[in-house]
């Protein structure tokens, strides 16, 4: 071994060969610092060096802390509103139910009104939530100073190392309901309140935000931390995967799966350096900065943790395939430890066994720390530290750091000195560069999977792994196990479905037709019921296949919670089972749309991807049989099987999944099936029965499914291939304190597939089909949203739909959303550049007047809507993402602009300016009449 003073020569000179600002040491400190290293060296090795570790401090010094920690978190949770949310969790459902806040856009007056007014803003997708902070808010020379174990960005000069008795009275009291909190201790907070669905959909949309998320979410009060991984699994991001010879390709993939290198950030004791902010900007290219990870510098960053601290976060740099944005080229993932390494020894440890390297930042590195660090001894994982020295702690740190260069196997390239006259660009760069040499080295690669099993191992608890999710997940691997190409399993399994079904909808088309023509004479109507009554009897000849039984006892199970773990399983498992499709190149699928023209093409070529609406329409078919030859009288009302089939669906639907409602295969509606449904409707709300029906239409690709999902937190699919082909609804909840102001209990809101615009529609059937879609949709709506691509691309089909119901004396409120789907925003349309799309007598009418043999079929759409263009029918929404994806976050302004809409749809329905509420009644006739 070199002696310890040929190290310090040796580093101190590695370090000047950084290219960072190293501070110089005189030679008479150089010889000083060399004869105490000898000295101290030879002390150390005496020294005991075994440390007994628990959840992140010495058990035996500590004994008194868990009290202390179990009444900081009661009192956060308590200065929150949440502490009644501790037995019973904050469920999905209570936290997007329509409320009076709902309508206006309020700051929170009192901190119990935080943790809603950050939900709001998150359903919203707003860059916003996590600056939620009270009006009363304390002026900032007048905050309390920061707690030192809470000090990431701020240096305290302590006289001397073990000065721990320093004015402690100094340092922060519990919060206040007049003190800002911390949104870190919000956060937490909140997923401690939350369940597992509540957990998921906040981590989703701070995903969309391009927030950090939580991986491991500290409890100091049962000093019980949680990896949370079944609250990220639902999170699918598409990146450009390079592979090392041929072109690249699109991967689409749950953040869960993939395996990558992982770079950790912790602070050991004091660091005056950022690790936040060195993160966001490590995760940012050129002067773009992202806002990933929270810091000091931004709204509320001084604000103390009180609960906060232990908590990892986790954020992905994916690449987009674009030399000027990809800062690495394969995806990578960084890992941020809140709080003192020598406090969270649990955390730190599982960052250890999961990173390919850590980045160690700290001001000061003494026998204490040496200590901490020598118990790594023998770790895979690469070290490197950034440090920032206390005044007259260089020789100090030199030294410790000499004696940890063998047992952490670093060198003076592991070893980073930033100082406030250091270039942050250039010390930017130089930790990008180690990140990459790392990456592209062979190294330790994880999922957050992997990072699951290593936190298991270490004693920490992981949110999948309670009973009930597990039974759903093995219910679900037995469906799925044995799928391997979903059009095969659709026409081995799902028997009812396929050329069957499209047999069925075409007669009952040919009988609807005549029935409604009154000629051709009653011989052919009768024709057509007994064609029809031999396809029912023939579906009806089918027992349900094995994966279908499984399906329904799943969503019959006693548990609720199961019945929810197994549908997302569901949604999972088939979304991946099947063979990966060839994707298109990134320039056609990370814009929102594709170009008009090939829209249309492009969904008629990909096949339908199977999903859980197959196996709830096969349960509707079954249904629809069964009904049939009871009502023609071969069947007795006393042995039909699945009368309770329309029960289990209702409870899918209360509990926030998207029903299809129209079938995306053959365009018809299950006629029978949709009126069991809303019969056990309106027994399940009873006195809540007052519905109004919001319904959106549009071009493909226009981002109608977003634009629903982030007015009202729905979960209509959304992506290309995912849409809607059909239509879809879902329910949503008005709070009872506001339904009578409303004027409704709850709202129904329907998502339907993309109508084609343009010549492509005039393909004759294509064109009916759509026509019929859009004109059962407006006609069953309360309020119509038309999304459109262009100021003057207004769908023939949609034009129909209004000549029709101009006819049958029903109108419904209707707003144009013009969505920017450009990367650059563009302005709004002025008023004049709205006249055009209303007053535009489009081909759409022509198209229209050819089908109902009229001749007035030339109209304006402003006459034919009663359309003043002075007043606000058209919306001007800005392009969803603020940069490029997959790293770009959605903009302020989209957010900003749904929430205008969603104001005025509200607003409409409270002021009647839209058609009254219906009764489940009056919606089950309009169903049937139209």
């Amino acid at each position: 071994m070199a002696s310890p003073g040929v190290e310090v020569e040796l580093l101190v000179r590695g370090q000047s060969e950084l290219g960072e600002v190293a501070p110089e040491i005189k030679a008479s400190e150089r010889q000083a610092a060399v004869a105490i290293a000898d000295l101290e060296w030879r002390e150390m090795e005496g020294d005991d060096c075994e440390l007994q570790y628990g959840d992140g401090t010495n058990e035996a010094q500590d004994s008194d802390f868990p009290t202390v920690e179990r009444s900081r978190l009661q009192e956060m949770l308590s200065l929150l509103g949440l502490e009644t949310y501790q037995v019973q969790k904050l469920g999905l459902q209570d936290a997007l139910q329509i409320s009076s806040d709902s309508m206006r856009n309020w700051a929170p007056q009192a901190p119990k009104d935080l943790p809603w007014n950050f939900l709001r803003k998150l359903q919203a997708l707003s860059a916003e939530a996590r600056n939620t902070t009270m009006v009363l808010d304390v002026p900032s020379d007048a905050r309390p100073v920061e707690k030192e174990s809470q000090m990431e960005e701020e240096v305290i000069y302590w006289d001397t190392v073990d000065d721990i008795s320093a004015d402690i009275y100094s340092f922060s009291e519990l919060p206040t309901p007049d003190t800002p909190v911390n949104p870190l201790d919000l956060l937490c907070a909140l997923l401690l309140s939350s369940d597992g669905f509540l957990q998921q959909e906040i981590v989703l949309r701070m995903s969309l935000c391009q927030f950090a998320l939580p991986l491991v979410l500290p409890d100091s009060e049962n000093h019980s931390h949680t990896f949370l991984l079944w609250a990220m699994r639902g999170i699918v991001r598409t990146w450009w995967a390079q592979p090392l010879r041929g072109a690249g390709s699109l991967r689409e993939d749950s953040v869960v799966l993939p395996r990558a290198p992982a770079f950790a950030f912790v602070r050991m004791e004091v660091s005056s350096n950022s690790k936040s902010q060195l993160l966001n900007a490590v995760l940012s290219p050129g002067h773009r900065q992202r806002d990933c990870f929270w810091h000091r510098d931004l709204s509320l960053g001084t604000s103390p943790r009180e609960i906060a601290d232990g908590l990892v976060e986790i954020s992905w740099f994916l690449p987009s395939g674009r030399e000027d944005l990809d800062l690495f080229p394969e995806p990578v993932a960084f890992l941020n430890l809140r709080g003192d390494i020598g406090s969270h020894w649990l955390q730190f440890k599982l960052l250890t066994e999961v990173s390919s390297a850590v980045f160690i930042l700290t001001d000061n590195i003494s026998k204490k720390e040496y200590k901490l660090l020598s118990s790594m001894k023998g770790s895979a994982t690469k070290y490197y530290f950034i440090l920032s020295p206390y005044r007259g702690k260089r020789n100090s740190n030199l030294r410790f750091l000499n004696r940890l260069t063998p047992v952490l196997r670093m060198d003076h390239s592991h070893v980073l000195v930033k100082v406030s006259s250091t270039d942050g660009a250039r010390f930017v760069r130089r930790v990008r560069s180690i990140v990459a040499n790392v990456a592209r080295s062979p190294c330790r690669r994880v999922s957050v999977e992997d990072m699951a099993h290593a936190a298991r191992k270490l004693g920490l608890k992981v949110d999948e792994d309670c009973e009930e999710c597990q039974r759903a997940k093995d219910r679900m691997e037995r469906i799925t196990r044995g799928i391997k190409d979903s059009e095969a399993y659709c026409r081995e399994e799902l028997r009812l479905q396929g050329e069957l079904w499209r047999k069925v909808a075409r007669v009952e088309k040919e009988l609807c037709q005549a029935q409604w023509a009154g000629d051709p004479p009653d011989k052919h109507r009768a024709e057509l019921r007994l064609r029809l009554l031999e396809l029912r009897t023939q579906q009806s000849s089918h027992d349900p296949a094995r994966g279908l039984q499984e399906f329904i006892a799943g969503i019959s199970c006693p548990s609720l919670s199961e019945r929810q773990y197994f549908l997302r399983w569901m949604e999972w498992g088939l979304a991946w089972v099947a063979q990966p499709r060839p994707r298109p190149p990134p320039e056609t699928v990370l814009t929102l749309r594709p170009k008009q023209c090939g829209a249309g093409d492009l969904r008629e070529l990909r096949p339908e991807p199977l999903g859980v609406e197959h196996f709830l329409r096969e349960m509707g078919q079954f249904y629809e049989a069964e009904s049939c030859l009871v009502e023609a009288g071969t069947l007795p009302a006393g042995q039909r099987r699945f009368a309770h089939f329309p029960g289990l669906a209702l409870e899918l639907l209360v509990r926030g999944l998207p029903l299809e409602l129209i079938d995306g295969s053959t365009r018809s509606t299950p006629l029978h099936w949709i009126t069991g449904l809303l019969k056990e409707l309106q027994v399940r709300l009873e006195r809540r029965s007052r519905l109004v029906v919001l319904s959106a239409l549009g071009v493909p690709g226009t981002g109608k499914s977003t634009l629903l999902n982030t007015m009202f937190g729905l979960r209509f699919a959304t992506g290309r291939g995912r849409g809607p082909t059909g239509a879809f609804m879902q329910l949503v909840a008005v709070a009872e304190s506001f339904s009578q102001d409303l004027g409704c209990d709850h709202i129904l809101v329907i998502d339907s597939g993309g109508l084609i615009g343009g010549t492509l529609a005039m393909a004759g059937e294509r064109f009916e089909l759509e026509a019929s879609l859009a004109t059962l949709i407006m006609g069953l709506s309360n309020v119509t949203v038309v999304s459109l691509a262009e100021t003057r691309d207004v769908p023939p089909a949609i034009v129909h739909a209004f000549l029709r119901l101009e006819k049958m004396g029903h109108m419904p409120n209707y707003q144009f959303v013009y969505q920017n789907v450009h990367d650059t925003p563009l302005p709004g349309p002025k008023l004049w550049e709205r006249r055009p799309l209303l007053e535009q007598p489009a081909e759409g009418s022509r198209a229209a007047a050819q089908v109902d043999r009229q001749g007035d079929g030339l109209r304006t759409l402003a006459a034919l809507a009663f359309c003043d263009p002075d007043k606000q029918h058209v919306w001007h929404v800005p392009g969803l993402w603020h940069g490029a994806p997959p790293m770009a976050a959605v903009s302020l302004g989209y957010s900003e602009a749904v929430f205008e809409l969603k104001r005025c749809l509200l607003e409409n329905i409270r002021n009647g300016l839209s058609n009254p509420n219906r009764s489940i009644q009056q919606l089950l006739e309009l169903v049937r009449l139209l």
